[in-house]
């Protein structure tokens, strides 16, 4: 064994072990970055990037199939050719990660090591024949696909959504199980691009939205598109030859049917079996991640901090970032440790119509404040109609007394950018009848957002 002293480990090159690695470089030059795996991050390997690419192409089919009722008819027979379709996912793939190799390959190469870091004690790790001594460490392993117990003997008719974005060609059927982002997500793109797509999810939820109205409004909007179930009877999952066949119940009638695929769309684990966190001395919640401060990333009162997919809080992108800059920084000075600034929670699925969930959700308001909603309904919405995008709710949420904006639940059109508009607003403390005073204009989407802040606006207390 060789031994190594540094002032920071960090393990893991997401974005969260990249970011914590940029802030650590500014206060340090003992510096150890550990990758077990490959180089390149979650989005852009497996997850945002490749997924959207999938969705633009669903989206390209789409408007081909709807633009008769515009009067617009193609000339040509409406072809998916799939694997064209994959060879540009994995092109545009592949293109994402390399930008995130090169910013890895610009890093110091003397502060890199490959190779699966174990704890060792609370100071040191090793690494194959390596061991780190270090002041403090960043935990930032990122997280996996989880896979429930019932697909076990699947064998390569069991994918997560790792897989995919390997694909050659699209398949002809797939069943999803998740109501999620991942699920839904792929469910429709799947589905819009010809392939038999049926969606079963678990405990009748829509993931990432709590409003019961919205969730309501979205289970039957995605139920006339394609088949979804957000709470199935589930009897059976077997395999059957080169196909995994399910056997359900549906209206008191059991069906089974036969798919090439099951997307297993469940929910994601953070990576840390393999570290051995027993020979710490951490503490750690029911889900066997260690307890630490969301505003400064420190594990209980250790040196050890851990950002990202990991901690099992926020798995969203722009959050991984601003958790590693935290760690980072705090890693770097500590014992000094300082809470960082976070920003007002935005989750964004891009299904159609989209959905975007922002500050408080009604779940969190639920049983905890006095609130009012604003709504307004797409259907009628002027814009939407106009571009055959009038689907969808809005809620909004305020505090009756302070007139706050506490947050909103979305499902439809242009929802990334009214949960930004929202997120943005939520972020500066602003009242509704601050809001309403900003510039709307005319035709745009956004008049719905300002239909739903006069709802909420008639309903608080007048001072």
């Amino acid at each position: 064994m060789t031994n190594t002293n540094v002032d920071v480990a960090i393990i893991g090159t997401g974005t969260a072990g990249m970011t914590a690695y940029r802030s650590v470089q500014k206060h340090t030059n003992k510096i150890v970055l550990i990758e077990g795996n490959k180089y390149g991050t979650t989005c852009a390997r497996v997850g945002c990037m490749p997924s959207k690419l999938l969705i633009a192409a669903a989206e390209a089919s789409h408007a081909i199939q709807r633009s008769s009722l515009f009067g617009v008819y193609a000339n040509e027979h409406h072809t998916i050719n799939g694997k064209e379709v994959m060879q540009r996912v994995r092109d545009e793939r592949d293109r994402f990660v390399s930008f995130v190799l090169e910013s890895v390959n610009e890093f110091d190469a003397s502060h890199k090591l490959k190779g699966m870091a174990k704890f060792v004690d609370d100071n040191t790790l090793a690494v194959d024949e390596k061991l780190i001594h270090a002041r403090s460490i960043v935990i930032a392993t990122g997280s996996s696909p989880k896979v429930l117990p019932q697909f076990s003997g699947l064998g390569d008719r069991l994918i997560v959504n790792d897989d995919i974005f390997d694909w050659i060609e699209l398949p002809k059927s797939v069943a999803v199980f998740g109501s999620g982002v991942i699920g839904l997500e792929l469910g429709q793109a799947l589905h819009r691009l010809g392939v038999k797509v049926k969606v079963f999810g678990r405990g009748g939820r829509i993931r990432p939205i709590t409003d019961p109205e919205i969730v309501s409004y979205a289970k039957k909007t995605f139920h006339s598109e394609f088949y979804l179930d957000s709470n199935p009877s589930i009897e059976k999952i077997w395999r059957d030859g080169e196909q995994v066949a399910i056997q359900y119940v549906i209206d008191g009638e059991q069906n089974t049917e036969r798919f090439e695929y099951i997307l297993a769309a469940t929910g994601r684990k953070p990576n840390l079996e393999n570290l051995n966190l027993s020979r710490t001395s951490l503490q750690m919640n029911s889900d066997g991640v260690p307890v630490f401060d969301p505003l400064t990333m420190q594990c209980g009162e250790s040196h050890i901090f851990i950002a990202g997919d990991t901690n099992n809080a926020l798995t969203l992108l722009h959050e991984a970032a601003d958790e590693g800059k935290i760690a980072g920084e705090n890693a770097a000075t500590f014992p000094n440790v300082s809470p960082g600034a976070r920003r007002s929670m935005l989750s964004i699925v891009f299904t159609d119509p989209q959905i975007a969930v922002l500050g408080e959700t009604w779940e969190d308001l639920h049983n905890s404040k006095t609130f009012i909603t604003g709504r307004v309904s797409f259907e009628g919405q002027g814009r939407s109609r106009v571009m055959l995008k009038n689907k969808g709710l809005l809620h909004v949420y305020a505090d009756p007394f302070t007139k706050k904006l506490l947050g909103a639940e979305i499902f439809g059109p242009d929802a990334e950018h009214l949960g930004h508009l929202l997120a943005w607003s939520h972020q500066q403390a602003m009242t509704i009848p601050e809001i309403l005073e900003m510039p709307f204009y005319h035709p745009v989407v956004e008049e719905g957002l300002r239909t739903a802040l006069r709802d909420a606006d008639s309903q608080l207390i007048k001072t």
